[in-house]
């Protein structure tokens, strides 16, 4: 198909974008949100266009051993099956050498046939040397040095591509992370027009911003990228070097790639609200303003509860605002919708891993990355607490999903220990950590449960939106109020909170001890004595989170207060 170049006026930028689920370019969260915000974008008919890397060999396969250890293959597969090769090429320097990248294409289509392309950045040119072929292989992948090259070409190879392929038009570029801030640089290059970079002007900086739209993901100062200046001045060369550390974009001797984005962003924002408070209090020289995430609602809701939307709710799929109307629809509907999405997952699970989940059996659902601040061992902090709420209340089956990356060894070491804490339960709680975490496997999960677990340690969740995917399907939460769940959570309505949720941090002792209490004294309870009471929480969970924690609004809501703020919406009124 061709496409209309001078048609779009936004430019997405994404290390990670989850296209579909056999489609190894993404890793986790960041990944997902990029692809739901392509196909809201697509839905709404929005004049985009996204720009990735191809990851010639994805993330990782994660395998993992009868002890919970994780160990990992990278994947192969074949581009070509789901990607058109693009006749544009660009060139870029790296190492001050010219690096060939090429581009594949993927075109996001709508609910109503319109469409978002996708260009996957490739360096597997044969011009190229070896090494520099590998560089958009492995995602995430290598170090230090060959992930400052992946950067490089996806902020400036990606600025120069769309330029080569035709994109003239682009008023607004949006950087989803720090990982494309680089395309900063190829902006300010091409507003000097020749110019020396030293001779950059405040003028010319303010030219950049506005056009620029920074999301930052990440409330903790470990998780933003850094770069030390020899490895600059290797990468990139003198010049931008010298460029960037006159631009105040290094910190204690370190690129920050952070620091970039925001001194080249005219907006900036959090991905919840208080995670845009957080990220004011680490950056008070810039404005933060703050944008809750959402979730691809037609993606991520389950076959029977579609058909359930479909017969009550006809128009959800274009106005997700809709489900708030599902307050209406009769309660043993919610129910019998639930039993089928369940029977599924029941089905996933026996055959992934051989084990026979009951129908009638609390199944409490977690599924995130692997990662200490997630603290999906949480749980299984007093084995024998938990095994006595099974047996005295009511039964229990738990199913574990999530890949720690490869060099994150405490990540690893929480696997190992949520399997092995499972072991000890043998018997009283049936239990499974299914491998390989994806979007098929987060489609029959958050859609499957009966209750989503989320463990956070305050304030380290920007957002999360597994919870949210759970909503849509009438699944509520019991989760740290932490990230989106601070503005979804209404108690004992949407859900339920683990701790109080103040300002003070809490202790994991008193985090503990209200994760259990919930379970003992309200939620289980609730399920096996009060069924009704429960399908009530559940229809809420759609009616409140559902139906606003969605990639529609959140991307119309950059739509207004990102991307084209100024726009008199009033000019086109007879």
């Amino acid at each position: 198909m061709d496409i209309d170049t001078s048609s779009a006026r936004i430019a997405y930028f994404s290390m990670e974008i989850a296209i579909k689920p056999m489609i190894p370019t993404y890793a986790g969260g960041l990944g997902v949100l990029a692809g739901d915000t392509l196909r809201a974008a697509a839905d709404l008919g929005l004049p985009m266009v996204a720009v990735t890397l191809v990851h010639r060999k994805g993330y990782f396969s994660q395998r993992l051993d009868e002890h919970g250890n994780q160990s990992e293959s990278f994947v192969e597969w074949r581009i070509e099956e789901f990607f058109e090769k693009v006749d544009a090429t660009t060139t870029i320097t790296i190492e001050n050498r010219p690096v060939k990248i090429g581009a594949w294409k993927y075109l996001v289509e709508g609910y109503e046939g319109d469409t978002v392309p996708v260009y996957l950045l490739d360096a597997s040119s044969d011009e190229n040397s070896p090494w520099d072929r590998t560089l958009t292989d492995y995602l995430y992948g290598g170090d230090r040095r060959y992930r400052l090259c992946q950067e490089l070409i996806l902020g400036k190879g990606g600025a120069e591509m769309l330029r080569s392929i035709g994109y003239s038009q682009i008023e607004r570029y949006h950087m989803n992370e720090g990982h494309s801030a680089f395309l900063t640089l190829d902006l300010l290059e091409q507003k000097l027009a020749g110019r020396d970079l030293s001779s950059t002007t405040e003028d010319d900086i303010k030219a950049v911003r506005e056009r620029c739209v920074f999301t930052t993901h990440t409330p903790v100062p470990a998780g933003h990228d850094r770069f030390s200046k020899a490895a600059v001045v290797q990468v990139l060369g003198e010049t931008y070097a010298h460029a960037l550390e006159a631009g105040e974009c290094f910190q204690d001797g370190e690129l920050n790639m952070t620091f970039l984005a925001l001194r080249g962003a005219g907006y900036i924002n959090g991905v919840a609200m208080e995670h845009g408070e957080i990220s004011q209090g680490m950056f008070p020289n810039y404005r933060i303003s703050a944008i809750t995430n959402g979730v691809h609602a037609p993606t991520w809701v389950s076959a029977p509860f579609a058909e359930l939307y479909d017969r009550h709710l006809p128009d959800w799929k274009r106005d997700h605002l809709y489900l708030r109307y599902a307050k209406g629809i009769p309660l043993h509907e919610i129910q019998m919708a639930h039993n089928e999405a369940k029977g599924k997952l029941i089905e996933f699970v026996h055959d992934r891993a051989g084990v026979a989940f009951l129908p009638d059996v609390m199944t409490i659902g977690f599924a995130r990355r692997a990662a200490a601040y997630k603290r999906g061992d949480l749980l299984f902090a007093d084995a024998d607490r938990l095994r006595a709420i099974a047996k005295n209340v009511g039964p229990v089956q738990l199913v574990f999903a999530g890949k720690a990356h490869p060099h994150d060894e405490g990540g690893k070491a929480i696997i190992t220990h949520i399997i092995r804490a499972a072991k000890t339960l043998d018997g009283d709680i049936r239990f499974v950590y299914l491998a390989n975490y994806d979007m098929e496997m987060a489609q029959v999960l958050c859609s499957g449960v009966d209750l989503w677990l989320n463990t956070p340690l305050r304030p380290q969740e920007a957002s999360g939106t597994s919870g949210m995917k759970s909503a849509l399907n009438g699944v509520p939460s019991l989760s740290v109020l932490d990230g989106w769940w601070v503005e979804g959570h209404i108690e004992g309505v949407t859900g339920w909170a683990i701790g109080h949720g103040g300002d003070l941090p809490e202790t994991t002792e008193a985090e503990e001890a209200s994760l259990y209490g919930k379970l003992e004294e309200i939620v289980l309870p609730t399920f096996y004595g009060r069924p009704t009471a429960y399908a009530e929480i559940m229809r809420s969970a759609i009616a409140i989170n559902g139906s606003f924690f969605t990639t529609r609004r959140m991307v119309q809501q950059y739509v207004t207060n990102a991307y084209f703020p100024h726009h008199n919406l009033k000019q086109n009124r007879t």
